[in-house]
């Protein structure tokens, strides 16, 4: 099969369009018409259905393009890994992690990385899916537990916990619960159980919840519970690397935690010759290393 005509229908099936494909690939519509029409005339299939809201696949359609994606992860990993023989760090880099560590902690650090490589391009995704590494669904990855994917070269980065937190001025208004069972005269703010979270995380709202809470606020990520806080409306379940950036929460019962988390990064094989991903990979330490000192200062100032 010709490549510049799979090179076309991938770029149609991923549009669902041909207007939209043209534009993708700076070729006039009929133009790209007249390549679909050739493939199929050379497949004898028909690739596409027509209707008046774009194109969908045909049971034919979806198989070459799942033969076309796949092509494409590896033409991006080969190109990515030429780009990287050369000494400057530049170019995309793919990063996923959780909507909460991303939001909270990796964000605000990304200035420095940006200051020391202005031309590296970061396509962050937050979601709690595990993205595939190996396929290529992205370059680098920050999760919550050890990935259990072959072929992946991984690093533990740090430990988190998840603690009670709340503002000065919620606790001097409604005053600092001194047990669990006082937890109950404050509301809680905490992910719902429904939601995507670290199990050590749920296990710790779960027993809370066994003191039977009057008043509770649940949001479906970190962000949102932090924004809770922040705003008096109660104590909340938070990492506590969130505590330490934040500057003005208050640690509630000392004695609830819900043990470590570990972090790793990881990233494939393929990739560990990549300029990009380590960079990104001693940004990243440099960071925690910096976040470790700062906590440690903050730690002996408050004995």
């Amino acid at each position: 099969m010709d490549w510049d005509k799979l090179r076309i229908f991938h770029a149609v099936a991923d549009a669902g369009s041909l207007t939209h494909a043209g534009e993708h690939l700076h070729l006039s519509q009929s133009a790209v018409s007249r390549q679909i029409r050739a493939l199929e005339t050379s497949l004898n299939t028909t690739l596409f259905h027509r209707h008046a809201r774009g194109l969908i696949l045909t049971e034919q359609g979806e198989l070459l393009f799942d033969a076309t994606s796949a092509m494409v992860k590896r033409l991006d990993a080969a190109a990515a890994r030429i780009r990287d023989s050369e000494e400057e760090v530049f170019g995309e880099l793919r990063v996923t992690t959780t909507t909460g560590f991303g939001s909270l902690w990796l964000v605000p650090r990304l200035p420095a990385l940006y200051k020391k490589y202005p031309d590296l391009k970061i396509d962050l995704m937050l979601e709690e899916r595990v993205l595939d590494l190996p396929m290529r669904e992205a370059d680098v990855a920050i999760r919550m537990k050890e990935p259990s994917q072959a072929d992946l070269i991984r690093k533990r980065l740090m430990a988190v916990h998840m603690r009670l937190y709340a503002t000065p001025e919620y606790l001097a208004e409604y005053g600092t619960p001194q047990t669990r069972a006082d937890m109950r005269n404050h509301r809680l703010i905490c992910q719902n159980a429904t939601s995507f979270q670290v199990m050590a995380g749920l296990r710790m709202v779960q027993a809370l919840m066994a003191e039977d809470m009057p008043s509770l606020l649940t949001v479906n990520n970190y962000f949102g519970v932090l924004q809770g806080v922040a705003n008096h409306l109660g104590i909340g379940v938070l990492p506590h690397y969130v505590a330490h950036d934040t500057g003005n929460l208050v640690r509630v019962l000392p004695d609830v935690d819900s043990g470590e988390v570990p972090v790793y990064l990881a990233y494939p094989e393929e990739l560990r010759q990549s300029k990009r991903i380590a960079a990104f990979r001693d940004f990243v330490m440099d960071e925690i290393a910096i976040y470790r000192r700062n906590a440690q200062i903050s730690a002996g100032a408050s004995e």
